[in-house]
């Protein structure tokens, strides 16, 4: 009797395991695999196996997760070892044998509830049964099972979307496009434990404590978690988001250069909130835990992009009679970008045809059934006007497609509409390319050409699920106009004609252009101004204002030009370093005001790396960190950063002291490349004049030679 009750150790072959379900990057020690796909158990018993089964009449495996793990949530399975195995259910069987070992092949649904598991051996004999613990693992989401609800049929797409750990991010103008790097980390073996814990912390966060853990098993309830998790407007949140420019107590949201540093400090500060995160920040760590949990998922920026609308499908913006924009109150904001994120799964909770990527924000704006959180949307959806289905498809649909109208706000007190042009949102909607660092543009996905049938049939049957859906609600809010009432008809043209980017140092021309389409003369003003501005639409002091007067005869066409000098803008620029230009087209005592704008993005000096696109594991090689200060004065206490996951362990810092003016700066960097595969190295600047100045480079890793 005591020999058959002799328990089995048992070898979870980790190392083989993890790499055949893509996730040896987070660990060969610890056994992570993916639901839906078999993976291999070893027994090994101290006696010959036919001796140790004499006594034994049963011999279960379990696998359970949670705090109270129940048969009927699925959170305890309970399954026999046989010489069969099953697909759609936990189940077990023999696949080698031999005197003292066997190797089991363990199945699990690609419907599992995803988590931590505790593998347990349950033994029956004929006079005792027995449990015992054989080990722990965890189950994360497949996208490489067709039967699980995030399967991503092309490998190229697996590759980006769930393992790739370095990203960009785009922000700026739609004009202007600046690239972010990013890196999501979520091939790190910490990572994993923290994004489980904040699934942990976070169960009733959505106060469905009916479901439980028993919905970890769907990737729509795990991506709604994620969203009211990422800001912390809820309980026990991981950002805490600032958008007026301080951040004392904290890291300013343009310093970050990676999820890991903030999912640590979460973690380590016993769920405090992280400060600061502004949009891009809450995208980008959702990202890594959506990545790190098995949902592929990107990162999407929107430009031109429509907020705090509250379903209105127009936002009011305020100028002053020197064309300076003014705050007048909370109804709606156009900001220049803003990030969220798309997941890609099946809505089995929906009717047919919203498969495919998910729109999912983690930025705290409204609520959505009582949480902060936004999403999944299916971007058909969106495109289609289908603002009814879940969730939160009316607010993004806004994001893309408000109508901006402009209001002058007279000395008087007297609000007067402006004719303008047609400020469209929702522009260059980008998300990174697959496999390079080219940036694609997905417009297309959310919406049909501006001006199109099918965008202005689109738009009505959005206006009108809207509409009334205000009305069922009885929400204070006015009620959508149609577009064609939303435009004037402006009897002059008026348009700025800047450079879309300055750079920085250099002072910039700015051109009016004013053409009288009517048949008679007139006697106008222009009042041209500019001012600095937030991305989310907040301007701050205005940095300079002129007004011309002038006549202008019929179909005449006049350019007025002036400039912007260095001197006016150099200390005044806000993180982002946009410059809002607006021109403000008054006749002499009659007329409606004319009024258009547009955006310049300031660009800092870039810095450039040298190197081979190609390096052998294990052999050493050099990049080159290159850079010229543009400005007539030096750049003192310059700092240069280095770090890239497998090729540098930690982050390298280089004192580099001043760079005068004009000069150039060459400084080598010196790394060993230790793992193989598309490396990235990312560097990073701070001086007296700038901060945060990033650059990146990708590095192919051939695999070592073996020795001869």
């Amino acid at each position: 009797m005591g020999q058959a009750l002799q328990i089995p150790k048992c070898e979870l072959n980790a190392a083989k395991n993890n790499k055949a379900h893509h996730t040896d990057e987070m660990s060969t020690r610890e056994l992570i695999v993916r639901r839906g796909q078999d993976f291999t158990i070893i027994l090994h018993f101290k006696s010959e196996v036919k001796q140790y089964l004499k006594n034994l009449r049963k011999f279960f495996l379990i696998a359970q997760t949670g705090p109270t793990p129940s048969k009927l949530n699925g959170t305890k399975n309970e399954f026999i070892i046989s010489n069969l195995g099953n697909k759609k259910s936990w189940s077990a069987a023999v696949r080698e044998r031999d005197l003292y070992s066997w190797t089991i092949s363990v199945t699990t649904p690609a419907s599992a509830v995803i988590g931590r598991y505790t593998f347990l051996l349950r033994l029956h004999t004929k006079f005792q049964h027995s449990v015992h613990k054989l080990g722990d693992f965890i189950l994360l989401f497949n996208p490489w099972c067709p039967e699980d609800r995030v399967f991503l049929p092309n490998e190229a797409q697996r590759q980006e979307y769930v393992l790739s750990e370095d990203g960009i991010i785009y922000w700026g103008t739609e004009s202007s496009i600046e690239c972010y790097p990013w890196n999501f980390g979520q091939g790190d073996k910490a990572i994993i434990d923290i994004c489980l814990q904040l699934l942990d912390v976070n169960s009733q966060g959505l106060k469905e404590t009916n479901k439980g853990r028993a919905a970890w098993n769907d990737p729509v309830h795990l991506c709604r978690m994620v969203s009211a998790m990422l800001n912390c407007n809820d309980e026990k949140g991981i950002l805490y988001g600032s958008w007026n420019g301080e951040y004392s107590g904290g890291t300013p949201p343009g310093k970050w250069k990676g999820s890991a540093p903030i999912l640590h400090q979460w973690l380590s500060t016993n769920c405090q909130p992280v400060r600061y995160g502004q949009c891009w920040v809450f995208a980008a760590v959702m990202c890594t835990v959506l990545r790190c949990l098995g949902i592929p998922t990107r990162v999407v920026t929107n430009f031109t992009s429509a907020h705090d609308t509250g379903r209105k499908l127009t936002v009011d913006e305020y100028y002053n009679e020197n064309g300076i924009k003014i705050k007048r109150n909370k109804n709606g904001s156009i900001w220049n970008f803003h990030v969220w994120n798309e997941c890609w799964m099946a809505r089995e909770d929906l009717p047919p045809g919203y498969d495919g990527w998910q729109a999912l924000d983690a930025t705290p704006q409204e609520k959505s059934e009582g949480i902060f959180c936004c999403g999944p949307a299916p971007v058909r959806a969106i495109k289609e006007g289908d603002l009814d289905l879940n969730y939160d498809a009316a607010f993004f649909f806004t994001e893309v497609n408000a109508d901006c109208v402009v209001w002058i706000l007279h000395s008087s007190g007297e609000l007067e509409r402006a004719t303008s042009n047609t400020k469209y949102t929702g522009n260059n909607i980008s998300t990174k390319g697959i496999s390079s660092d080219r940036c694609e543009d997905i417009t297309q996905n959310y919406k049909y050409p501006e001006g199109s049938f099918q965008e202005t049939e689109v738009f009505q049957k959005a206006l009108e699920k809207i509409n009334e859906h205000v009305q069922s609600q009885e929400e204070d809010t006015t009620a959508n106009i149609p577009r064609s009432l939303a435009q004037l008809v402006p009897p002059l043209l008026l348009s700025i004609q800047p450079e879309s980017s300055l750079s920085f140092g250099q002072d910039a021309t700015i051109a009016v252009s004013i053409h009288n389409r009517t048949a008679a003369g007139k006697e106008l003003q222009l009042t041209v101004g500019v001012q600095t501005l937030q991305y989310n639409g907040i301007s701050h002091v205005p940095l300079w204002n002129e007004k011309f007067c002038f006549s202008l005869q019929t179909n005449e066409e006049k350019t007025i030009t002036t400039r912007l000098f260095y001197s006016q803008y150099e200390k005044a620029l806000t993180e982002t370093n946009v410059l809002r230009v607006t021109a403000l087209l008054q006749e002499k005592h009659m007329g409606i005001p004319m009024f258009t704008e547009q955006d310049m993005r300031v660009c800092r000096p870039q810095l450039s790396i040298q190197m081979d696109e190609k390096a052998q594991q294990y052999d050493p090689i050099t990049a080159r960190i290159c850079f010229t200060n543009p400005l007539a004065e030096s750049l003192e206490d310059c700092v240069l950063t280095a770090a890239g996951k497998g090729l540098i362990h930690g982050e390298r810092t280089y004192r580099l002291g001043t760079i005068e003016a004009g000069g150039n700066l060459m400084h080598p960097v010196e790394f060993t490349p230790t793992q193989t595969g598309l490396r990235r190295l990312s560097v990073d600047m701070n001086c007296s004049k700038f901060q945060d100045l990033k650059s990146y480079k990708s590095l192919e890793v051939l695999a070592a030679e073996p020795n001869t």
